[in-house]
């Protein structure tokens, strides 16, 4: 299983947690490295993987991954938009007839970012020439082959450049993507589109009950399909996980993460979107799902507009009850 070294799942590289018939070796891969080596060579049984490159890989003649609602990944990204302050953008609005670059057109958190853009601020995806490159190194291509309409315009950057210069240049005009450029930096060129994003971001949530997935966890077909049992297996193992987290942010005798006010930001969390704040399993995430499938398909990706229970494995779509 490659999978980033998250709190959620530290229980499982602990060796904390025990799944049904199933041997774990983890490897705690920065997702860029396990994205690319699952989409491109499917090295591993099971990883995490991008959400929207998963959907992409279901419209393929053979789909070779299949999924389980469980999602490592989640995060509010209006944060994740950065703009050059000589641009003229004051307001999201502003975007329209911009140059925006993405790390790539098809990566999760711009996919959230374009489409929360087009709800939200009547910026659609149409009117933004959109420039694809490497963020921090030249030449990052797209991982899964894409055919967007001719209404979305969409150029690669020059080989020899990257996104974090061109921004701090004014070669473009704006950024969005799940990293911050390296040019964004005290007295510089570039700052975030909402310097208040903590507020817009609640806010969003608080209307909306969304809280943008970003990854799933995918198993290769062939494994699955020999193996049926492997996605209720890594489900609940996965959960369990989860469950130890839940246990550890609010453990009081001594905090168990890095920061102060550790309590005090769960119970505000809480107080939110409540105890089980990062859902896992279908019903519970159904608006969300929903919601980023339409931006897949609004924004040229998706071949069709798939509905959430198409993403994953059917064994992981009900439980049993005592």
């Amino acid at each position: 299983m490659a999978c980033w070294d998250y709190d959620r799942t530290r229980a499982i590289m602990e060796n904390r947690v025990a799944f049904d018939g199933i041997e774990v070796t983890y490897l705690p891969l920065v997702v860029e490295e396990t994205f690319f080596r699952m989409m491109r060579h499917q090295e591993f049984d099971v990883s995490e993987m991008s959400l929207s490159s998963y959907t992409l890989s279901l419209f393929a003649d053979k789909p070779p991954f299949i999924a389980i609602p469980v999602f490592p990944s989640r995060m509010f990204r209006h944060n994740g938009i950065f703009i050059n302050t000589n641009s003229g953008i004051r307001e999201p609005r502003d975007l329209a007839g911009k140059r925006v670059g993405t790390p790539e057109y098809q990566l999760t958190a711009p996919v959230w970012q374009r489409g929360i853009l087009s709800d939200e601020y009547k910026v659609p995806v149409t009117s933004m020439l959109h420039l694809q490159g490497g963020l921090e190194e030249p030449g990052r291509e797209e991982k899964a082959p894409l055919a967007l309409p001719p209404t979305i315009k969409l150029q690669e950057i020059p080989k020899d450049k990257t996104l974090s210069q061109m921004l701090e240049t004014g070669e473009i005009d704006a950024l969005v993507g799940p990293r911050v450029p390296s040019s964004f930096k005290p007295g510089g060129k570039v700052r975030r589109l909402f310097e208040d994003y903590g507020s817009v971001e609640r806010e969003y949530y608080q209307r909306t009950k969304i809280f943008p997935i970003m990854h799933v966890v995918a198993i290769r077909r062939e494994v699955y399909e020999k193996h049926p049992w492997v996605a209720q297996s890594l489900y609940k193992g996965l959960i369990e996980a989860q469950r130890i987290t839940y246990q550890d942010l609010r453990e009081t005798a001594a905090l168990k993460t890095m920061l102060p006010w550790l309590i005090q930001h769960v119970e505000e969390t809480e107080k939110l979107m409540g105890k089980e704040f990062w859902p896992y399993g279908l019903e519970p995430n159904v608006k969300t799902l929903q919601t980023f499938l339409r931006y897949s398909f609004e924004q040229g990706l998706a071949k069709r507009l798939l509905a959430p229970k198409d993403l994953f494995a059917r064994e992981t779509l009900e439980s049993f009850k005592i």
